[in-house]
């Protein structure tokens, strides 16, 4: 039986079918996921709309690393950073910059301030997870970012690594986020983390995929 989208369905249930399908596509594997999709749906309209919708969601999920001009270091894209309209920030450099989602583009750095309540913060906890990193996660990115509501300071580290061996059929990524919430006058703090482990192994006999 042939998958056939293109005469059965409305758009919206196209764009819904196609968004799940890049949402859940594996590491380092979404443009075959798209040659995919092109040959399935064939309507560049529908594509361009899930394209611009999905993207920015798949790669802010990935925790998606990215290199900067300014940093030896890469930045991430997350949810924690977004500043909007397709800019985040790297508060380590103290600047923002354009992120084209489809070509994984840096581009149009400007200065980006810190909230000073946060700053000194977000900094050690930084250089603390940087060492972690280079412990544990030697080709890995960490990012630290802050924020200040209601007389609490929150702090998010993000961790992503991977290793990516598609001659060898095979693609692994890590990625954790940890969540610390605190006052700064007090010795308590609130700590939560989530750990996402996604593996794919596509050798000729058998395909698994583990999350």
């Amino acid at each position: 039986m042939t998958l056939n989208l293109k005469n059965h369905l409305t758009d919206q249930e196209k764009i819904r079918i196609a968004s799940n399908f890049i949402l859940q596509s594996q590491p380092k594997e979404i443009n075959e996921v798209l040659n995919d999709l092109r040959i399935l749906i064939s309507d560049d309209s529908i594509l361009k709309q899930v394209f611009s919708n999905v993207f920015s969601q798949y790669n802010k999920y990935q925790l998606t690393p990215v290199k900067t001009e300014y940093f030896k270091l890469n930045a991430l894209i997350t949810d924690y950073n977004d500043l909007g309209s397709g800019r985040f920030y790297d508060p380590r450099i103290q600047k923002s910059f354009k992120y084209d989602h489809l070509r994984n583009e840096v581009t149009d750095f400007e200065p980006w301030e810190p909230n000073p309540t946060t700053e000194i913060h977000r900094k050690a906890l930084e250089e603390a997870a940087t060492r972690y990193l280079h412990d544990h996660y030697k080709q890995g990115t960490c990012c630290v970012f802050s924020h200040h509501e209601d007389g609490r300071i929150t702090l998010t580290v993000c961790i992503e690594s991977h290793h990516f061996q598609p001659k060898d059929f095979w693609n692994g990524k890590w990625r954790s986020i940890w969540s610390i919430v605190f006052k700064p006058t007090s010795n308590v703090a609130d700590i939560e983390g989530i750990i996402k482990v996604q593996v794919h192994y596509f050798e000729d006999d058998g395909n698994v995929h583990l999350v």
